[in-house]
């Protein structure tokens, strides 16, 4: 395996600056916990914001010390900057560099300013710039408060309003389709709709969607995960999986026909099964992940088994994107009880999904 400083880095977003999203990272560095991946790690944030949030979590007795960085300043033209950060090390007593984004006004621990939505949105072109040119292994993003960035005007690639990590990065990626992926020890589960009215989830469910999710999934299970034939169970839509159409024709008309076509093209994965027997250990314990039809078929069954502990994944961009699985929480940043759980096991599965991406890489490069 390469050494540390010859590793592409992890880049943590921090997100919105009045949120936890420094806070998390200043506790894992604080801890030492950053050096746990044996890969440089980058973040996105004000620096004088950090610093600020540092010396509050000492003083509030959350932290001893203020853990040490390196700081580095991205206003610069992008192949200077990139030139910049191919030569740049950490130092044996830094905990990260920092890529300094400024904001447009002071920051206050749980104030949400509009006026600082831009640098939010900075921060993922940054980081989709860094992952798109193969500078970072991964990103790794913190949360962000998306009624922020709608009221400050900031819009995607398509004109439309910010909705979230997934749609930018989507649009800036150029992918028609991406999958979201929820996981931990427990399970992964994959999701053919997201957030949709329960009432508006049968239409989306149409053969052109369930293949492509399907093909998305199987793609990143091999790419990104290192699994040259992935087991895939599936879902139904309806209770019982249609009781063989007395509850639903979905599974008979759209689903399995194309489930079909995955498996006569020697692809392991299941036809269309009711959930409730699904998400059984008997079935879990041989499968790699799980597709479900719809947000909550999927996800509660997850989260049960590992709330704090579950990583958000994007399967289907170009680079390799996780996500902590928790909101800004504007009451605790600066004043201690925030978690740092969730950003470390987005960062473990970012560095496993990198380290058996690189593997898979190789294998197919020597075939």
């Amino acid at each position: 395996m390469q050494d540390t400083q010859k590793k592409l880095p992890l880049l943590i977003t921090t997100g919105e600056p009045a949120g936890i999203g420094m806070d998390v990272v200043l506790l894992l560095a604080a801890e030492g916990k950053l050096q746990d991946f044996k890969r440089p790690i980058w973040v996105t944030a004000d620096s004088k914001a950090m610093q600020m949030r540092a010396d509050e979590l000492v003083t509030a007795g959350v932290l001893d010390v203020c853990p040490p960085w390196q700081t580095m300043d991205i206003n610069t033209e992008a192949d200077d900057f990139l030139a910049q950060l191919s030569q740049q090390t950490i130092n044996s007593d830094d905990a990260f560099i920092l890529l300094n984004s400024p904001c447009a006004a002071p920051v206050v621990c749980g104030q949400i300013d509009i006026n600082n939505s831009a640098m939010v949105a900075k921060q993922l072109a940054v980081a989709h710039q860094l992952a798109s040119n193969k500078t970072v292994a991964a990103i790794v993003t913190g949360p962000l408060q998306k009624s922020a960035l709608i009221d400050a005007g900031i819009k995607l690639l398509d004109g439309t309003m910010f909705s979230g990590h997934t749609e930018f990065f989507m649009q800036q990626s150029g992918c028609a389709k991406v999958v979201m992926m929820l996981a931990n020890q427990a399970m992964k589960v994959a999701l053919v709709t997201t957030h949709l009215a329960l009432k508006d989830v049968p239409a989306a469910i149409t053969a052109g969607n369930v293949r492509q999710t399907v093909q998305i999934v199987i793609d990143d299970m091999r790419e990104k995960f290192g699994l040259t034939q992935p087991r895939i169970l599936v879902c139904g839509l309806n209770p019982h999986a249609g009781e063989g159409g007395h509850l639903g024709v979905e599974e008979i008309e759209i689903i399995n026909p194309v489930l079909q076509e995955f498996i006569d093209a020697g692809v392991d994965i299941s036809e269309a099964m009711p959930a409730d027997t699904l998400f059984t250990p008997r079935h879990l314990a041989n499968c790699d992940a799980v597709i479900a039809m719809y947000h909550d078929q999927g996800l509660p069954v997850l989260k049960s088994h590992g709330f704090g502990d579950t990583v958000n994944l994007t399967l289907g961009l170009p680079y390799i994107r996780t996500s902590v699985d928790h909101g800004t929480a504007l009451d605790l940043a600066g004043r201690g009880g925030a978690s740092a759980t969730s950003l470390y096991q987005a960062l473990l599965m970012a560095n496993e999904m990198a380290d058996k991406s690189l593997a898979s890489f190789s294998v197919g490069n020597d075939l």
